[in-house]
């Protein structure tokens, strides 16, 4: 990975929407992850969603949206974490990460407690996200790729069940 370089991370407003979905075409080589992002929005479950801002123009994007675990003892709430998007010239620069750190400083700040992400198994660990951690959670996904993460010490003590998605993941 490169050195960071200095992007502003900003909450998106309305008029971000088609840039947006620009920069996940271009990251994902592909319009599935842009139309799973109008979905979500349509779907009224979006928590946050952060652009990156370099030179004036977004170039990096996330989405959180609210899912749950689906618990012996009731629905538990969760954050998924997807996608993550940066333009292919501005990759390996550190602005991915911040991305995350921004966006899970804030879901701290609102109050979630458990984050889940699928991905790269080399990259998402070192924001603290665990296969372990997910181990008592069923989900569709490979379990190398498949990963949790505590917003508070024990977040998931306890919690063991199938993850919800929301409907937009067609899962």
């Amino acid at each position: 990975m490169g050195a960071a370089i200095d992007v502003t991370i900003r909450a998106e407003i309305a008029a971000d929407h088609s840039v947006i979905r620009q920069v996940n075409e271009a990251a994902f080589g592909g319009a599935e992850e842009a139309d799973l992002i109008e979905s979500l929005r349509q779907e009224g479950v979006v928590l946050l969603s952060l652009v990156a801002v370099l030179d004036g123009r977004i170039v990096g994007h996330i989405l959180f949206s609210r899912m749950s675990i689906d618990t012996a003892s009731g629905a538990a709430a969760a954050v998924a974490l997807a996608p993550l998007a940066v333009v292919p010239r501005c990759q390996r620069q550190g602005i991915g990460g911040t991305l995350i750190r921004e966006g899970l400083d804030q879901l701290h700040g609102l109050g979630d407690r458990i984050v889940i992400v699928v991905g790269h198994p080399d990259y998402y660990p070192r924001f603290g996200f665990s296969t372990a951690l997910a181990r008592a959670l069923e989900s569709p996904f490979p379990p190398e790729a498949f990963m949790a993460l505590e917003l508070g010490p024990g977040a998931l003590d306890g919690i063991q069940g199938r993850v919800r998605y929301p409907r937009a993941f067609g899962l």
